[in-house]
């Protein structure tokens, strides 16, 4: 506003400063008044008594009325001067904002609220002499109001409406809540807390920028699991790790038990940028939900190292056999799943009080989580399961999930139907949804009740899809093979040893030369059920021995093919689920068409280019894969897919329009931007001049300071160095946002092209190559066996109908292994023509639990389809194999060392049959002597007349030995294993191990003699020989005066006629010969 001359000084007189407006308020204010109001009148002529001090500010003469603005008339200037105080407190307010140290009272807001309105009013009233004036004030409330500055394309005044609507509305606003910090939570704070809210049980992993933070209850858990520092942030609990160690951190939380979600943001900044939403916070949601079983790791990761078995989920739930038992005998429905690989296993069972069955199902199964009902497991069962994930071994630890009600049979049902008659899922595929429902309705009842909720469960992950290759799903047990039980697994060490609880020295160990992961898995379902039907089980070693014996071209290229193989069942998985990369991908589908063109060169007939079976199932099977596998790889460019390139991955660009159109709009700016380069060069007068890139910006002009260029003021300075400077030009800003939307939008369609893609091979080809997948599995165990059974001193099992079991020269294949020295062999025959059972007694370190360990191990060893360490083995086809070994407690679950036994030897019983092998190793031994013989007696006689099962006994009681063969000499008899003894001058002996099975039984144990190789001092060992002595002695002399007196009163019952003749004569006759 340019200054008037010629004005009279006293037109000032009327007209305020700008200097009034800061003045400090006094401390003490009365009750504001209309009557009264502060003079800002005074002229420059008339100083005030305190003149404060001012600084002349540059420019502030705008706000003075000139001589050009004439004097209004004395009618207006009283209203003018209302209007005038109106606006100063308005602008007083504003200014000062929520800060006012003033409260108001309720009368004082309503008055305020009419001055607003006269305001509005006034401003509308004032004539045109006034306007500018109006204008400039209207800039200054602008300029000290608190309000972004940076809107565009808005008029000021348009600005100052909005101003004052706003703070109308905080008058308004309710008090925020304030946290723990004494400050108020931030929108972010909220949006974590609601979060946190929305999820409770759940460890929250949240993306903000290049770093993933735990909060509150999460941050406490991150800190003790990841060994992180959480500390307070403003009113949060806080702690953080950096994005690129996501995975690192989120296994390990698995790990632990913990399920883990990952919260992303959901909006991208290009976007955000020109949305509705621009001012406000990024919106982030729950994108990922984890457990250790629902967590499908990369196909290539390096932490999956245990290649025998994948985490398993299993669900269980249980009803009582009988209306009056309380959890005593139950029937339990199970299904198992894993989720990497697709494994689906599922049984119904009744098991005893001591839940021997359901601990054989965990022993197997190894579950890494449990999906249990609140409510409906006894209280034995619970303790049960609370024993196993207590127990785990190893560092990842068993979680439970718990849910609510159990479903009702029908509702199961119907929610499976549903889930299976899903038609925009199953349509157009090679899944039929008919079949499927068809292979449920056989389930049994429980089954169909703990699938519904597993895929209830598995829902909330997105990978329920899981469950669609139904017809893939295998019961735990059925009649073509026996189920090893839990303590068969632990005593014969069958996957991990005993000691460090590792693969080394187990069976799993002896037999596994698999090449591929998801052959490793099928050998070890193999090897925990041994066949028990004849002619399958004579399939699998007839492609074992052909394998051995042919020089087939394609079994060559075969073997070759399945030493590259990446796990391709995880990988099928993958793709199923929708998280398998373009990467994975590149190495999927070629790894395929390997396997569809390993047998391309043979020109033969496919059902008849080998003798055995299984081999001629695999060369038909793989063929088939070559059309549908070519046709994927046709679709996509591997090359692009290698390097990750989703929106350059197909061949056919017709097929996506989207994509290309968007290909389009990206090459259009660029182009744009190359003619903007161009202008900027005739600019800078630099025709060399090229774009500059730095990490997070492009498209940067860079201008060296030596050069002296002049640049256009509106450049804006991306960065600066001490020799140059980085320019972003507002044209190429505005492309450079453009091109970066494009981007983002191709990013988005590129991944729905490819999710697309995904689905489309899950829903054409999955149960095709699955089938593939199996096959290969089966053939990378036969060949593990050929190349078993090439050892020396391997020989193929000879399977018979007679119920017998012959070894000739048999070896313990885990100790001949892990030993230098040779293996000392041993033969022995049960059935048949010799005893069906057979009782071992002999020296402690002797030998006895290896020997009938090493029959164990050979039985199952050919019953899986192995050769087998010996000269020559015969056998029928056991059921089941039996074992009762070792010593140990289960204090948590309330049972001694001796219930242990007991429970053990009760499972045995019931469960035993004619065709199992049962062992029982010093059976007894937890109790006193006589209770031990009595017990270890009554049932070797049980197993003997009544079971009949073929049955290997060790003891240290020779009187229970000596009495069973004399009573039943056709079924018992007695080994003991080989030793010599030689006396020393001191009269310690010493004791040479033979190892060998010899007829007869041992007379004495040595126990003397193995506590002195254990170190015990000799003058303990002396006193402890002679009381052995004494006692020995007590103990015959007793005995026979015993049976003396039992003899004597045997011929008293003949003489007297007391008893039947026969009978009591018989009954003498054997006591005599024991005397």
């Amino acid at each position: 506003m340019k200054k008037a001359s010629g004005r009279k000084d006293s037109s000032l007189a009327s007209q305020p400063r700008i200097s009034v407006f800061f003045a400090s308020p006094s401390k003490k204010r009365a009750a504001p008044s209309t009557e009264s109001h502060i003079d800002l009148t005074l002229s420059d002529e008339e100083p005030p008594a305190k003149k404060p001090k001012t600084v002349a500010a540059p420019g502030a003469d705008q706000w003075r009325f000139t001589s050009s603005q004439s004097a209004p008339s004395e009618s207006r200037n009283s209203r003018e001067e209302a209007s005038r105080n109106r606006r100063r407190e308005e602008f007083k307010r504003v200014l000062l904002g929520d800060n006012n140290i003033f409260l108001r009272t309720p009368d004082e807001e309503a008055r305020s609220e009419e001055v607003e309105e006269d305001v509005h009013q006034e401003a509308q009233e004032d004539d045109e002499d006034s306007a500018d004036s109006d204008q400039a004030f209207k800039q200054l409330t602008d300029l000290f109001s608190h309000k972004s500055s940076k809107g565009k394309g808005k008029s000021k005044a348009a600005s100052s409406s909005k101003l004052k609507t706003t703070h109308v509305s905080k008058a308004k606003n309710k008090v925020e809540d304030i946290g723990p910090s004494g400050q108020p939570y931030t929108p972010s704070e909220k949006q974590i807390l609601q979060l946190i809210k929305e999820n409770p049980g759940t460890v929250l992993m949240v993306e903000v920028g290049y770093k993933f933070y735990f909060h509150e209850d999460s941050a406490k858990i991150a800190s003790k699991e990841l060994g992180i520092i959480a500390y307070p942030r403003r009113n949060l609990l806080t702690a953080s790790i950096p994005v690129h160690r996501r995975d690192v951190h989120l296994k390990k939380l698995l790990s632990q038990g913990h399920k883990v979600g990952v919260v992303e943001q959901t909006e991208t900044a290009a976007l955000k940028k020109v949305s509705d939403t621009r001012n406000t916070l990024f919106e982030r949601k729950l994108a990922h939900l984890y457990t250790a079983t629902t967590y499908v790791d990369e196909l290539d990761s390096v932490d999956d190292l245990d290649k025998h078995a994948a985490p398993p989920l299993v669900c269980l739930t249980e009803t009582s056999r009988h209306a009056n038992d309380v959890g005593d005998r139950v029937s339990v429905g199970m299904i198992s799943i894993s989720p990497n690989t697709g494994d689906v296993v599922w049984d119904e069972f009744d098991d005893s009080l001591m839940r021997t069955e359901l601990e054989t199902r965990l022993v197997h199964t190894r579950p890494a989580e449990l999906l249990l009902p609140d409510k409906g497991l006894s209280k034995t069962t619970e303790k049960v399961l609370k024993h196993f994930t207590e127990a785990a071994l190893g560092e990842r630890k068993i979680r439970t999930e718990r849910f609510g009600g159990i479903m009702s049979y029908t509702d199961a049902f119907q929610f499976v139907s549903d889930f299976y008659a899903d038609k925009t899922k199953l349509e157009g595929t090679d899944v039929n949804p008919t079949k499927l429902l068809a292979v449920v309705t056989d389930f049994p009842q429980q089954v169909v009740i703990v699938l519904a909720h597993a895929i209830k469960y598995l829902s909330a992950f997105r990978i329920a899809d899981a469950f669609l290759g139904a017809r893939f799903f295998t019961k735990f047990t059925n009649k073509s093979h026996m189920l090893l039980n839990g303590n068969t697994l632990t005593n014969l060490e069958i996957f991990r040893n005993e000691t460090d609880y590792g693969s080394k020295g187990s069976l799993m160990w002896i037999l596994d030369r698999t090449a591929t992961k998801f052959g490793a898995r099928l050998l070890k379902s193999w090897i925990a059920r041994p066949l028990t039907n004849r002619r399958i089980l004579q399939d699998r070693v007839d492609a074992v021995e052909e394998i051995i014996s042919s020089s087939s071209k394609e079994l060559v290229a075969l073997r070759q093919v399945m030493k590259k193989l990446p796990d391709l069942a995880k990988g099928l998985c993958r793709i199923q689920y929708g998280k398998c990369t373009p990467q994975e991908l590149a190495v999927i589908l070629p790894a395929f068409d390997r396997i569809a063109c390993v047998f391309d060169d043979y020109e033969g007939d496919a059902d008849n280019a080998f003798k055995s079976k299984l081999l001629n199932e695999i060369l038909q099977a793989l063929p088939k894969l070559k059309a549908p596998v070519r046709e994927l790889l046709n679709t996509i460019s591997l090359k692009n897919a290698a390097q990750g390139k989703k929106e350059l991955l197909w061949t056919n660009t017709a097929q996506h329009p989207a994509l290309e159109e968007l290909h389009l709009f990206i090459r259009t700016v660029e182009v744009e931007l190359e003619e903007e380069l161009k202008s900027i060069r005739k600019i800078l007068k630099k025709p060399s001049l090229q774009w500059t890139s730095v990490p997070g910006s492009e498209y940067l002009v860079e201008v060296k300071k030596s050069e002296n260029r002049t640049v256009p003021d509106d450049w804006e300075i991306a960065s600066r160095t001490k020799y140059l400077t980085r320019y972003l030009t507002p044209r190429v800003r505005k492309k450079v946002e453009e091109r970066a939307r494009y981007k983002e939008a191709l990013t988005a369609e590129a991944n729905n092209a490819f999710a697309s893609f995904l689905d489309q091979v899950a829903q054409n080809h999955y149960s095709m190559m699955r089938d593939a997948v199996n096959k290969l599995a089966a053939a990378d165990c036969l060949l593990s066996f050929a190349h078993v059974a090439l050892q020396e001193g391997y020989v193929r099992p000879e399977f018979t109908e007679e119920d017998t079991l012959e070894i000739v020269q048999g070896r313990h294949p885990m100790v001949e292994a892990l030993r230098s020295d040779p293996f000392v062999p041993n033969s022995v025959e049960i059935g048949g023509n010799a005893p069906r059972s057979t009782i071992i007694t002999g020296p402690n370190m002797g030998g006895k639990s290896s020997a009938v360990r090493m029959i164990a191990l050979i039985a199952i060893m050919a019953q899986v389809g192995s050769y087998v360490p010996a000269e020559s083995v015969k056998l029928g086809i056991l059921d089941s194999i039996l074992t009762r070994m070792g010593a140990s407690d289960e204090l948590a679950r309330g049972r001694s060392t001796f219930m242990v036994e007991m429970s053990e030897t009760s499972d045995i019983l019931q469960t035993a049959t004619k065709r199992s092998l049962v062992i029982l190793d010093e059976l007894g031994r937890g109790t006193s002597t006589a209770d031990g013989m009595s017990i270890a007696d009554a049932v070797l006689q049980h197993l003997v007349q009544d079971v009949q099962c073929k049955t290997l006994f060790i003891t240290h009681y020779p009187l229970v030995a000596v009495d069973l063969e004399k009573r039943f000499p056709e079924d018992v008899r007695n080994l003991h294993m080989g030793y010599t003894t030689e006396t020393r001058v001191n009269g310690t002996r010493d004791v040479t191990f033979l190892y060998r099975l010899m007829p007869g039984i041992a007379v004495e144990s040595f126990g003397v003699e193995c506590a002195r190789l254990a170190g015990i001092p000799e003058e303990i060992l002396q006193n402890a020989s002679r009381r052995s002595e004494s006692c020995q002695t007590v103990f015959e002399n007793r005995s026979k005066r015993n049976k003396a007196r039992k003899c004597a009163q045997l011929i008293d019952q003949c003489l007297s006629g007391q008893a039947e003749r026969s009978a009591t004569t018989e009954e003498l006759r054997l006591m005599i010969d024991s005397v």
